[in-house]
């Protein structure tokens, strides 16, 4: 598809760091990919955070009277607080003033908010959160679903992940035919519980996708798989896990780079192929997770997001509305459903 001038409602008071890094992460995509941000939240703090030269040809600051603090219940707090900066970036989605929202807040208030103001997209049970890892074949990554939507799961929700996974992973990620595997302890048909065994059955069966079998936690990362299905207890503990690998390593690398003169000289030779390290190692350069199975495009970030993250979550925001995920998403269950019928 080619470029849209996209625009993207942004939760500014969402996050450890908002709005302050929110504000900036969004400018420099408003700069340097050509979309349309609408900051949502006090318009005094967002202004005191912004560069005195600051311009707004692409920039709409759109008021909220209040936000979901990350210590609230969050179905309530989305309930009682109506006019909460993530309920209002919701509705800009529901209205079609914005194409697509992202928020760096209560990943729990975004979730709660997109079902009640969006809904989910008929066919879909449960909405899965995926998040993209790198693997060690360059240029290969694989979406993870789900990393923290649905602790619990029944064997066709990981079906309708895996074909919203499929779907993304095509289109967005331009994986041909992607690959779809199963989180299991083995590799075997006959490996797993109960969930997994029912689960395996309607992913082979389904022709819809392209399954391949199971994936150890050894695969993960192996560029083996495309798409890899889960519930969110199992999925959300693999995150944090890959989070964290990733930056041990860094560290490791930091450490380990020789110290004094011949150091240097080493490291300086050293940078590009440093820097090229933790683009693909670094969750920062992933940006967010996108919440697939609403009726509309949403992306969730980490609490702890600073400017670089904003900016990797509203390429994917951007890049997902060029590709136009939902309507094929939309599409593809309106199929299914009537095929089924």
């Amino acid at each position: 598809m080619g470029s849209t001038c996209a625009r993207i409602a942004i939760d500014a008071m969402g996050g450890d760091h908002a709005p302050g890094e929110i504000v900036a992460g969004a400018l420099r995509a408003s700069e340097e990919l050509g979309v349309k941000v609408l900051l949502v939240g006090d318009p005094q703090q967002i202004k005191a955070v912004m560069p005195p030269k600051t311009t707004l040809e692409r920039v709409e600051i759109v008021p909220a009277e209040e936000a979901v603090a990350m210590d609230e219940e969050p179905l309530n707090a989305v309930r009682r607080k109506r006019k909460a900066s993530i309920n209002v970036a919701m509705d800009l989605v529901k209205n079609q003033q914005a194409d697509a929202v992202f928020s760096a807040g209560h990943s729990g208030a975004a979730m709660a908010s997109a079902l009640l103001r969006l809904g989910r997209l008929p066919g879909i049970d449960r909405p899965a959160i995926g998040t993209v890892f790198p693997t060690i074949m360059a240029g290969k990554p694989v979406l993870i679903l789900d990393v923290g939507a649905n602790v619990d799961c029944r064997p066709k929700f990981l079906e309708q992940f895996a074909v919203m996974g499929s779907i993304y992973s095509q289109y967005v990620l331009g994986m041909d035919a992607p690959k779809v595997g199963l989180l299991n302890i083995g590799e075997e048909d006959t490996k797993g519980n109960e969930q997994a065994l029912r689960a395996h059955q309607l992913l082979r069966e389904n022709s819809n996708i392209n399954f391949v079998g199971n994936a150890e936690g050894r695969d993960v990362l192996s560029g083996q798989f495309d798409v890899i299905v889960c519930d969110g207890f199992v999925g959300n503990v693999l995150l944090k896990f890959a989070e964290s690998l990733g930056g041990v390593i860094l560290q490791i690398l930091r450490e380990e780079l020789p110290q004094g003169l011949h150091g240097q000289i080493g490291t300086a030779l050293l940078k590009p192929n440093l820097k090229r390290i933790k683009q693909r190692m670094d969750h920062a350069e992933h940006g967010g997770a996108l919440l697939l199975g609403v009726a509309g495009v949403c992306f969730i970030g980490h609490g702890s997001s600073q400017a670089p993250s904003i900016f990797s979550a509203i390429r994917m925001a951007k890049e997902a509305v060029d590709n136009q995920v939902l309507q094929r998403l939309r599409s593809q269950y309106e199929i299914l459903q009537r095929d089924s019928g």
